[in-house]
């Protein structure tokens, strides 16, 4: 009898250590993609704290960068590092391009114009995704294949290389908005743009600086997707949708709040698909960021208006 109790607590046991490793899995996994919707969302709160307009066209823009560094590789032949750092800094080119020529002109008119641009954008940087690449499904080759067994906690190595790759160009881009004189003019710009007029920030230089910055980020996390998944058309839609609800989540405008919502949007999403269904983790995951607005309208670290 006394066997027969040990063997039924022993079998407990097991399963409930198995359970939460699962459950430890899945945080893990959603720490990786959650990541990636943090560095989306950092661009998408800057352009919105600058501009206050929905930057629409950032996943396309996005894809974009998993397309170039898709083709650099395979059909350039350049190396992995090499082929990454191109993207980048072309993203920082098309950045600065974007802004010049579709926001600058609707800068101060109505926000009903910047908002027909945006979407105009969208399908204009999509239209060259497809002209450009072609419509075939692609995934960015890369030779990081090995499984680190941490525990019983099972860790790819090319996830890893994205968490520490997302770790250090948010620590970047947090440091470049606090501890520097740019990032105190953009805080200025974004919290009274006349004040900052009158103490003689460069409203052009900083708005471009903006942009280029957030296209380079959204150009990091479509590399990411496409190394990680799959990248092809209709996707980088998906990607823009993702992070403005990364960005409401967080609270508009808030970088930290980014950063909390993204990694708690893919935390959310993984553990969905990891225990309930893949094809509901979208709706589950939705569903948290509508309760969390009806019970904080301001989102996670916004400030209430």
């Amino acid at each position: 009898m006394l066997s027969a109790i040990t063997t039924i607590r022993n079998r407990m046991s097991t399963k409930a250590l198995i359970s939460m490793t699962e459950i430890i899995q899945q945080i893990v996994n959603g720490l990786t993609i959650g990541g990636v919707y943090a560095l989306i969302a950092l661009g998408l709160t800057a352009v919105f704290g600058i501009l206050g307009i929905a930057h629409f066209a950032h996943g396309s823009i996005s894809m974009f960068g998993g397309y170039l560094t898709y083709v650099l590789v395979t059909s350039a032949g350049i190396a992995m590092l090499p082929a990454i750092a191109l993207s980048l800094l072309t993203g920082l080119a098309v950045g600065a391009l974007v802004e010049r020529l579709a926001y600058r002109p609707v800068r101060n008119a109505n926000h009903v114009n910047a908002f027909i641009v945006a979407l105009g954008l969208t399908m204009i940087v999509e239209g060259t995704n497809l002209r450009l690449f072609g419509a075939d499904q692609i995934v960015i080759p890369t030779n990081l294949n090995r499984v680190f067994q941490v525990g019983l906690i099972t860790l790819h190595e090319l996830r890893l290389y994205v968490m520490i790759s997302t770790v250090i160009l948010i620590v970047g881009m947090t440091f470049i908005i606090s501890k520097t004189k740019t990032g105190a003019a953009i805080r200025a710009v974004a919290q009274n743009r006349n004040a900052a007029i009158l103490m003689g920030v460069n409203i052009d230089r900083i708005t471009m600086i903006v942009f280029s910055v957030s296209s380079a980020l959204g150009m990091a996390a479509g590399i990411m997707i496409g190394a990680l998944f799959a990248i092809a058309p209709g996707v980088g839609e998906g990607l823009a949708i993702k992070g403005f609800s990364v960005l409401i989540l967080g609270g508009l405008g808030s970088v930290p709040g980014a950063i909390v919502g993204g990694l708690l949007l893919g935390i959310t999403e993984a553990l969905a698909a990891g225990f309930v269904s893949s094809a509901y983790k979208d709706v589950i995951a939705f569903l948290v960021m509508i309760a969390v607005l009806l019970l904080r309208p301001e989102g996670l670290l916004g400030k209430a208006r």
